[in-house]
């Protein structure tokens, strides 16, 4: 009988990894082609991952909570039929679709159009938690009847585990131990992403308040022509003003090619929105956002963060962003210092908008005031035209109509 092993496939762009969530099969169980044998945990999302081989299962590479590297093996099936040629003629046609960027093929591996990688949805009614979850509460000591979930139909995530954990050890016990949590997922690829940008990149930050009164106004405004489904948020308003400030300073939306010693300066804005979900830090990105209009632009921006937060956005959307808007001020803060995300060369943030005293035409009255900051890399321009950038994004939320007159 000839032995057949499945190897971890690419599961996405820039996932190197994943997590094994919890087996559907065991050695001696007989599996078919397409069978659902797994449930990994990779940086985006849960996936369920399909065997494109039949026959029983004589091994598995790994154990619940083992991490794993793509290209190395996850199952071998011993006997069955043949499907090597099958195989190979469909991974090679969902390679051609992953090049062509369809965003419909995650792993490229199956023998139908039915057969790609599915991602598990959690049903309302049944709080389905992870093995890693519960693996990660039981070393805490942790109560999972005591955890509120914020996954999606309230499954409980673990970020709600870590979080949890990190409150019950506020109070000290005389048995209390040191946590240790694991450095993997999405906190990796985040740590990992933040670390390059930081080693490579020499990142100077320049920040201004302005008076963000007439911004709410030109909203109020503008949604009072548009039907619900259209109305305009206000960070869709910030999103559109960032792209006319870059279509102005068009160095600041590059990133630095250094195998060539070339800056590269992008003839789109793929506009990356930073946006915190269960599952941490994301970054969706809205591709040509210079081409979309104020109504496309927020029914974009929409779109992607629902999806982010639901964990749901396909891996190619969260990469290929050339520029990003961090809104820091959803977490009560007034300024930040962000941290670029590499490869590109800025990033741009606003804190809350608040009531403060503020001086117009002499007169000390209350506006709405916020924080807004540019981190950008030296290397592709100085501070003068990063200065410039920031003033003209300041001055567009103190005077917005004269800019969003394209809806």
């Amino acid at each position: 009988m000839t032995n057949q092993v499945f190897m971890l496939p690419d599961l996405g762009e820039g996932l190197a990894e994943a997590d094994i969530a919890e087996w559907h099969v065991k050695v001696g169980d007989v599996v078919t082609i397409d069978q659902i044998v797994v449930e990994v945990e990779t940086a985006k999302a849960a996936v369920d991952v399909p065997i494109p081989f039949a026959g029983t299962v004589i091994e598995l590479h790994g154990k619940d909570g083992d991490t794993l590297k793509v290209g190395t093996p996850l199952i071998t099936v011993s006997g069955g039929d043949s499907v090597a040629a099958v195989v190979s003629a469909n991974h090679e046609r969902y390679r051609e679709e992953e090049r062509a960027g369809s965003g419909n093929v995650l792993i490229g591996y199956g023998t139908s159009e039915d057969a790609p990688l599915r991602r598990r949805r959690a049903a309302p009614s049944l709080r389905v938690i992870s093995p890693i979850v519960r693996k990660l509460a039981s070393d805490n000591s942790i109560d999972l009847a005591t955890i509120s979930g914020s996954g999606a139909g309230g499954v409980i995530t673990r970020a709600d585990v870590e979080a949890g954990a990190n409150i019950g050890s506020e109070t000290e016990t005389p048995h209390a131990t040191d946590q240790r949590i694991p450095i993997k997922g999405l906190r990796k690829v985040v740590a990992d992403k933040l670390s390059t940008s930081r080693r490579e990149i020499p990142d100077a930050t320049t920040w201004v308040d302005v008076d963000a009164s007439e911004l709410f106004r030109a909203r109020a405004e503008i949604n009072k022509a548009l039907p619900d489904s259209d109305k305009i948020s206000l960070m869709a308003l910030l999103a559109r003003l960032t792209t006319a400030a870059l279509a102005q300073y068009p160095e600041l939306n590059s990133s630095v090619d250094t195998a060539r010693g070339e800056i590269v300066r992008h003839a789109h804005i793929h506009l990356g929105i930073a946006a915190q979900t269960p599952k941490g830090l994301m970054v969706p990105v809205i591709r040509k956002a210079d081409s979309l209009s104020t109504v496309e632009l927020a029914q974009a921006l929409r779109t992607s963060t629902e999806l982010a937060r639901d964990g749901k956005l396909e891996p190619a959307r969260l990469t290929g962003g050339t520029f990003t808007l961090n809104n820091y001020g959803v977490f009560g803060v007034d300024g930040s210092t962000p941290i670029i995300n590499h490869p590109e060369a800025a990033i741009l943030g606003i804190g809350r908008i608040i009531d403060k005293p503020w001086v117009v035409n002499g007169e000390l009255t209350v506006r709405k005031v916020a924080q807004i900051s540019l981190s950008f890399d030296h290397r592709v321009c100085d501070g003068g035209e990063a200065g410039g950038f920031l003033r003209l994004f300041g001055d567009y939320i103190e005077s917005p109509i004269r800019v969003l007159g394209r809806l």
